[in-house]
C-alpha cells in the first residue's frame, strides 16, 4: 500500500515543478554526459562514464520516488479546515509554559516542513503532540531538549 502524502497546493506545485525539472533538464544532461564519455573510448577504464552512469542511477531513483509521491499526493484546501482542533494544515498559536514565549506554526507534511517559514512537520514531536488539541488545551511534548508544556492559544485556517 502506497503512503499518502497530504500537501498544500503550493507544496504539490513545488514537487511537480521539481519532478518536471529533473525529467526535462537533468535527465537529458546526464544522457549527454554518458554519450560524451562513451565517445572517449574504452568503457572498462573510463571513470567519466562510470561516474555519469552512477549519477544517472541516482537521478532515476530520485525521479521514481518523486513520481510516487506526486501520484499518491492528496491536496488539502485550507478553507475546508475545521478550526475546533489542530489538524494538518492548521495554523496554531501556542505558548511555551516554561518561558511564556508565544509562537505560531502551521502543521504541514514532512515534505513541506520549513522551520524558517514557521511550518513544522506533522511527524515532528511538536506536530504530533499538538494534533487533536483544542484552544485552551495543554500539550506535554517530549522534545530532544526535554519535556515541554505548550498551551494552545488559537487555531486558524
Amino acid at each position: 500500500m502506497a503512503k499518502v502524502t497530504y500537501l498544500t497546493q503550493e507544496g504539490y506545485d513545488k514537487l511537480r515543478a521539481e519532478l518536471d525539472h529533473l525529467i526535462s533538464v537533468e535527465r537529458p544532461s546526464i544522457s549527454a554526459q554518458i554519450a560524451e564519455a562513451r565517445d572517449k573510448g574504452d568503457l572498462s577504464e573510463n571513470a567519466e562514464y562510470d561516474a555519469a552512469k552512477d549519477a544517472q542511477g541516482l537521478l532515476e531513483l530520485k525521479i521514481s520516488k518523486l513520481q510516487e509521491t506526486v501520484r499518491n499526493a492528496r491536496v488539502l484546501s485550507e478553507d475546508q479546515l475545521d478550526n475546533s482542533k489542530v489538524y494538518l494544515l492548521s495554523r496554531v498559536k501556542i505558548k511555551n509554559l516554561k518561558n511564556n514565549m508565544e509562537m505560531t506554526y502551521q502543521i504541514v507534511s514532512e515534505k513541506e516542513a520549513d522551520l524558517k517559514a514557521a511550518r513544522i512537520s506533522v511527524e515532528s514531536p511538536i506536530g504530533k503532540g499538538l494534533l487533536g488539541k483544542k484552544p485552551g488545551d495543554v500539550a506535554e511534548i517530549q522534545t530532544p531538549g526535554g519535556l515541554i508544556s505548550f498551551e494552545v492559544l488559537s487555531i486558524n485556517a
